[in-house]
């Protein structure tokens, strides 16, 4: 009985995922480029959505810090003592 070529395979393996990752290097664009192969209208409308994502990003993180300084907000809410 003949043992199996693990060698071959892991040879083959490798240069099969290889080529692949150099052609997927070779052939798809940067963030950069594809951003200047942009429209000027298209490229606003990405500027705005940047914008956008910013501001909700930095209200996000305001509040969490907002929350970090209150003492009372590391406690559960149904912890609350108060019945309604």
């Amino acid at each position: 009985m003949a043992s199996f070529p693990w060698g071959r395979v892991f040879l083959a393996g490798t240069a099969l995922v290889g080529t692949g990752y150099i052609i997927m290097r070779a052939t798809v664009p940067t963030p950069e480029q594809t951003y200047a192969a942009m429209s000027p209208d298209l490229r606003r409308k990405v500027d705005a959505n940047r914008a956008a994502r910013l501001a909700r990003e930095e209200a996000t993180r305001n509040q969490m810090n907002a929350q970090q300084e209150d003492p009372d907000a590391s406690k559960p809410v149904w912890a609350d003592g108060r019945r309604t």
